[in-house]
């Protein structure tokens, strides 16, 4: 039976209650998805202890190279930022893509980790950046890469019930780096894309290698997939067509997708995603040049 919605003023506050109802109320931010599961029976919880008006999570902020992103803030909010356009573009633009509207005004970057959703378009972008979760359970805090926070498709490593992430990390963009999101999905569908990849580009000064790249892939596994065979081969190698066209077959080897009537079968979505791959890569290293002041 529900028993309680609680509105904390403070993290401490906030995990007290959780602390008292010793595992029968959960943390929310939006709400957008455990509202929907407990009323299809997939999860259950006596309480819910909202997050979304506790001051300190609410903040947008850059720290000591990093953008800072509080557990409330939201899809719609860090898709307007200014400092998120600016120090990590990527991540606007793929909480751009997120549902409709009025989900983006509710939902929260923190919550589409939390959910586990392998495709979450905010998640997969914050695992191309690099981002990690600032973690608090009452007796200390902890980090993790975003990355590494799926236990399978639609769990999370994250306990609600116990712990609240408070915050996200993300590496600022510098110079010489460039990043790109894209995302098949069905048309006017407000649905989880069929495929969504993000990448991180870091060229060398004279703008002709690459240094190090990330490329995330979604939804081909339990979580954001990372290419490390893709990323391994253009560590190092020229900005050619070759090595980005070698580097998304090399991808490909790494993803899993399962046949969905939503999404497509494994065999589509297979031969589309190295023309994704090698599309986010082109788009990242213009970009990359752009940010050094090589072309436009």
């Amino acid at each position: 039976m529900f028993q309680g919605y609680y509105l904390p003023q403070s993290v401490k506050e906030a995990l007290d209650i959780l602390a008292n109802h010793k595992g029968q109320a959960s943390i929310i931010g939006g709400g957008t998805d455990i509202v929907l599961d407990i009323q299809e029976g997939k999860k259950k919880c006596a309480a819910f202890i909202d997050v979304s008006q506790i001051p300190e999570l609410q903040a947008i902020e850059e720290v000591d190279g990093y953008l800072r992103l509080g557990a409330a803030v939201t899809h719609a909010q860090a898709n307007r930022s200014a400092l998120v356009q600016k120090t990590a573009p990527i991540l606007a633009e793929a909480c751009s893509k997120v549902g409709s509207l009025q989900i983006r005004n509710i939902a929260t970057l923190v919550g589409n980790v939390v959910n586990g959703q392998p495709a979450a378009d905010a998640a997969v972008a914050l695992a191309a950046l690099g981002a990690k979760a600032l973690i608090e359970d009452g007796k200390g805090q902890r980090e993790a890469m975003v990355e590494e926070l799926y236990a399978d498709v639609g769990k999370s490593l994250i306990d609600p019930t116990k712990e609240i992430v408070t915050a996200l990390l993300v590496p600022v963009q510098k110079k010489g780096q460039g990043s790109a999101f894209i995302r098949l999905d069905q048309r006017k569908a407000l649905a989880l894309p069929m495929l969504n990849v993000a990448v991180v580009v870091q060229l060398d000064e004279k703008g002709e290698c690459f240094e190090w790249v990330r490329i995330i892939m979604a939804p081909v596994g339990p979580g954001p997939v990372r290419s490390l065979k893709g990323e391994g081969l253009l560590a190092g190698a020229a900005t050619s067509r070759e090595a980005i066209f070698q580097a998304a077959n090399a991808a490909v080897t790494e993803a899993n997708p399962r046949s969905s009537a939503l999404r497509g079968s494994r065999e589509y979505r297979l031969d589309v995603l190295p023309i994704l791959v090698k599309r986010a890569l082109e788009v990242a290293v213009t970009r990359a040049k752009k940010t050094d002041g090589r072309e436009g």
